[in-house]
């Protein structure tokens, strides 16, 4: 029985999405719930699973292609399981011996390398060999890309001097092609998700009225009380650690009460106050930063802040993160400290009107009591709309986030 594979029904804040990678191709046998296809969105990356034990019969969407919502991608064959080799065995039968010795090898050869749709159709045409194509694709698939950069190497080739050969460059490092200087290029298409990532910045920077203001942070008063407790507190709630991320998600939480104009949004020429505090957490992921968020974050302890962030942390890595994750956000917390920014200016996360920037805890000579101490600072850093806040309302929301995580107590006594 066949099947039509479709895309998956996308959010109404989706479009349509682009077909990333086939992780099978017509003919091989696939089980029931294996993956078949990324589908990637301007937020999120989709995976596309068997309906059943059977066959992959035909992709109707090759790699690069634009989807809408809920359209057959491809046809799939329940129970199948027919491989492609059986298909094969009837093109040399049609075609007499043939003298030259290099077509079965070349046969051979394509048969062994995995390759996308539009990968296979650019080799027959070219008369390509694909095993000679470096493959950059995922786990060692051919891509339209590698093959066409393939191609410009070997014109690009020729161009240069056939007289000395000892003096030629050295061949470009795998995935690499040598632009007309030869010189090692690669060029690869930029995906959905950056290409949604670059234009929202832009649209941030282009539409509000950004400012950032500075401040420091001494961490020694957190840095005492998670070493104090941290095993404690780690044994307590069945494993999970007390990192840093879980006290400035409170002191957010509690700064944001007291300053409604930096928890609001702009919708058209209306503003738009929160009763609530969901907090975005920048997550960095090799397709790009991705913003999932913490409910009601002010009604959370400690222990399910940390526990929500790793979870996060973990769906990010492995790809798994939903657009329900990633939707809404009253305010976000960006913590480049992680890979040792000592400094920056983070950009808006529209519509939020806000954004706080953590950063490296570095340890610095302080005027104490008139006496100076080596103590542990972070530079933060707030971003706003000054069209929704204030200069003043920003530095006193930026030195109340300060206040508490100087004194941790003053989060548990609410003053």
């Amino acid at each position: 029985m066949s099947i039509e594979i479709k895309a998956p029904t996308f959010p109404e804040s989706v479009a349509d999405g682009v077909v990333a990678t086939w992780h099978k191709q017509p003919g091989e046998p696939v089980s029931r719930d294996e993956l078949l296809v990324d589908i990637e969105t301007d937020k999120v990356v989709l995976e596309v699973v068997a309906p059943a034990d059977g066959t992959l019969e035909n992709i109707i969407k090759g790699e690069g292609d634009t989807v809408l919502s809920g359209e057959v991608i491809a046809t799939f064959k329940e129970g199948a399981v027919a491989s492609a080799p059986a298909a094969q065995a009837s093109e040399p039968a049609a075609a007499p011996a043939a003298p030259a010795a290099e077509a079965p090898a070349a046969a051979e050869s394509s048969s062994e390398v995995i390759m996308s749709p539009a990968a296979r159709k650019l080799v027959e045409e070219k008369g390509l060999d694909p095993a000679r194509i470096p493959a950059t694709g995922k786990d060692g698939r051919l891509t339209k890309e590698d093959v066409i950069r393939f191609l410009e190497g070997q014109s690009a080739a020729p161009a240069a001097p056939a007289a000395a050969p000892a003096s030629q460059p050295a061949a470009a490092p795998a995935g690499f092609a040598l632009s007309t200087e030869g010189r090692p290029e690669k060029r690869v298409p930029m995906t959905r998700l950056r290409a949604s990532i670059a234009k929202r910045l832009v649209e941030a920077q282009q539409n509000a009225a950004m400012l950032t203001t500075f401040n420091e942070v001494n961490m020694k008063p957190v840095m005492d009380l998670r070493k104090r407790y941290k095993d404690l507190f780690e044994k307590r709630h069945n494993g999970t650690r007390l990192g840093f991320m879980s006290f400035f998600v409170k002191a957010a939480c509690e700064a944001l009460k007291r300053f409604p104009a930096v928890n609001a949004s702009i919708d058209g020429n209306d503003i738009v106050y929160h009763g609530y505090q969901d907090i975005g957490v920048a997550v960095s992921t090799e397709r790009g930063l991705v913003v999932p968020v913490l409910r009601n974050a002010d009604q959370m302890g400690l222990a399910d802040i940390e526990a929500g962030i790793a979870d996060y942390g973990r769906k990010a890595r492995d790809g798994k993160l939903g657009i329900e994750d990633m939707t809404g956000g009253t305010f976000t917390i960006s913590n480049g400290g992680v890979f040792g920014s000592l400094l920056s200016t983070p950009i808006l996360n529209p519509p939020q009107t806000a954004i706080l920037g953590m950063h490296k805890i570095q340890e610095r000579p302080m005027a104490v009591n008139g006496e100076v101490v080596i103590l542990p600072m972070m530079y933060l850093a707030l971003s706003y709309d000054h069209r929704m806040i204030d200069g003043k309302e920003a530095v006193q929301f930026l030195v109340t986030i300060k206040e508490l995580i100087e004194d941790p107590a003053r989060l548990l006594l609410d003053i």
